[in-house]
C-alpha cells in the first residue's frame, strides 16, 4: 500500500469538479480545493465533503499538499503550475497545456530542479480500447500506417450548456473548437502514429449561438510517412468520435462512444473486434486519476508527458496560424521559440 496523497484541485468548474470526484473515487487522496468563486467553492465543497477550501492560491500553497490538479482556464495553467512546483507539488495539468509557449521552458526547468513530476490530462490516453489499438499498430501485424482519418462531432450546447459564459467564448482563454475539442483528437492521433510535422487548416464559426469562435474545423497533416485528416464540429446532433488508421496490410478503427476498436485486413470481409468494454460516465477519468497516482508512486510512466502536451500545444497554435496565413505550418517552430 502507498501513502495517501494530499491533493489540491485548483479550479472547480465542470472539469475541475469531475477531477475532484474521480480522484476521490480512487480512495487514495485527501482532497482540498482552491476556487475564486465563493458560491461555487461552497457548493462543490458541500456536495463532495471537502473540508479544506481556499479562496486564493497563495493561501492554498502555504498549507502542505503533495500534488495539484490545475483545472483553471488554459491561459492560467503555466503560471499556476510554476507556483505549485515552487511550493513542492507534483502536477496534473488539464488540457491544453496552455494557449502559448510563454513560461513552458521555465516550468520544465523548475520541475527538474525541484525533482517534481507532471502529466497532462488528455483523457483519450486512458481509454483501454485506444491503448489496445496502439499496441496492435505497434506490433507490426498491419504493416506501416499510411493514412489517419479522424472524424468527430457533438451537440456542444447539450453537453456544455454554459459555454457562452465560460472560457470557451474566447481563444485567449482556451476557447473555440481547436483548443477545446479538436486538441483531444490531435493528441490521440499523435499518440497512435507520431507527431504532426506540418499541417494546413481551415475553420469557421458556423452555428453555435452566442459566441463567435470557431465551431467547425478541418485539418490536413503530415506525420512522418502518414497523411492525416481531421474533421470536427460542435453542433451536429450525433455525438461521435472515430479514429481510423489505414496501414499497408489492413486498417483499424477506434470509436469512442462504442468503447471499442475494430480491425479488418481483407476486402469485403467482416470487421473483427480487437477490444470492447462497457464504460460508465466517469470510468476514463477515474482510470486517468489512478494512472497519475501510480505515476507519482513510480509504478508506471505518465499517460501523457509534459513534452507530449507541449507538442500538441504546438499543433493547436499551428492550426490557428495556418488559418490566419492560409498556408502550411510546421509545429516545431513553436516548440523552438
Amino acid at each position: 500500500m502507498t501513502d495517501r496523497k494530499r491533493l489540491l484541485v485548483v479550479g472547480v468548474g465542470s472539469i475541475g469538479e469531475r477531477h475532484l470526484r474521480c480522484f476521490q473515487a480512487t480512495n487514495r487522496v485527501d482532497v482540498s480545493i482552491c476556487e475564486l468563486n465563493d458560491d461555487l467553492c461552497e457548493k462543490v465543497a458541500a456536495e463532495y465533503g471537502v473540508e479544506r477550501q481556499y479562496a486564493d492560491l497563495e493561501t492554498a500553497l502555504a498549507d502542505p499538499h503533495d500534488c495539484a490538479v490545475i483545472a483553471t482556464p488554459a491561459h492560467l495553467h503555466i503560471e499556476i503550475s510554476k507556483r505549485a512546483v515552487q511550493a513542492g507539488l507534483d502536477l496534473f495539468i488539464e488540457k491544453p497545456l496552455s494557449t502559448n509557449f510563454q513560461g513552458i521552458n521555465e516550468l520544465q526547468s523548475l520541475l527538474q530542479e525541484k525533482q517534481k513530476k507532471a502529466a497532462i490530462a488528455y483523457v483519450y490516453r486512458a481509454h483501454p480500447a485506444l491503448a489496445a489499438m496502439k499496441a496492435a499498430l505497434d506490433s507490426g501485424k498491419f504493416g506501416k500506417p499510411v493514412q489517419l482519418v479522424v472524424v468527430s462531432g457533438q451537440h456542444f450546447p447539450t453537453y456544455r450548456p454554459a459555454y457562452r459564459d465560460i472560457y470557451y467564448k474566447s481563444r485567449e482563454t482556451g476557447g473555440g473548437a481547436v483548443q477545446d475539442a479538436l486538441t483531444h483528437s490531435m493528441n490521440a492521433g499523435e499518440y497512435l502514429v507520431g507527431p504532426v510535422e506540418s499541417l494546413v487548416a481551415d475553420f469557421s464559426h458556423q452555428v453555435l449561438e452566442g459566441v463567435d469562435v470557431e465551431d467547425t474545423v478541418h485539418v490536413i497533416t503530415r506525420q512522418g510517412g502518414v497523411l492525416g485528416s481531421f474533421s470536427l464540429n460542435q453542433h451536429q446532433p450525433a455525438n461521435e468520435s472515430r479514429i481510423t488508421v489505414i496501414c499497408e496490410r489492413g486498417m483499424l478503427r477506434f470509436e469512442f462512444q462504442k468503447s471499442w476498436y475494430r480491425w479488418i485486413t481483407e476486402p469485403d470481409s467482416e470487421w473483427q473486434v480487437g477490444y470492447q468494454e462497457t464504460l460508465e460516465r466517469d470510468t476514463l477519468f477515474q482510470r486517468q486519476a489512478t494512472a497519475f497516482l501510480d505515476y507519482l508512486d513510480g509504478l508506471c510512466p505518465p499517460l501523457c508527458t509534459l513534452e507530449e502536451g507541449a507538442q500538441t500545444l504546438a499543433v493547436n497554435l499551428s492550426i490557428l496560424d495556418s488559418v490566419e496565413h492560409r498556408s502550411w505550418i510546421e509545429p516545431a517552430q513553436f516548440i523552438s521559440t
